[in-house]
């Protein structure tokens, strides 16, 4: 079974996909089951590196993965914003090289939470946020 908005993993190619509506099925790519990947929300030293951290400037809500490598090798690929009732969401995608951070409209009168993808250390979520038994996640 699936859970809107949770994200899967094709352990032979490294397709990733994000479920947009929840289902009774398996998700199958190259002939498997795809993974799963659980948001991780550690504090250590690789936590602190892949932490999203939300900041307001200028009225203006940032989210940002400073302290990551930005190389062809190891990078962030993509974060997101997700309001706290899973209606909407803001991807934007990285290349190396590139700032990892991006600006989100979500009306945040609910609240919203983040994550983001590193290609060598998967999922990350902002520390304050918990999953709950629905698969959903929320301050």
């Amino acid at each position: 079974m699936t859970i809107k908005l949770q994200i899967y993993k094709c352990s032979v190619c490294g397709n990733i996909v994000q479920v947009l509506q929840s289902g009774d099925g398996n998700l199958v790519c190259c002939g498997q089951e795809m993974e799963h990947l659980p948001i991780q929300y550690d504090t250590n030293e690789l936590g602190e590196k892949h932490t999203p951290k939300m900041e307001i400037q200028d009225g203006k809500k940032y989210v940002n993965v400073i302290g990551h490598p930005m190389t062809k090798e190891h990078f962030i690929q993509f974060i997101e914003t997700i309001s706290n009732n899973n209606n909407e969401l803001h991807l934007k995608f990285f290349k190396p090289d590139e700032i990892p951070e991006m600006e989100t409209k979500i009306d945040d009168k609910d609240g919203f939470y983040s994550i983001e993808y590193c290609n060598i250390h998967n999922l990350w979520g902002d520390n304050v946020m918990l999953e709950n038994e629905n698969g959903n996640y929320s301050i």
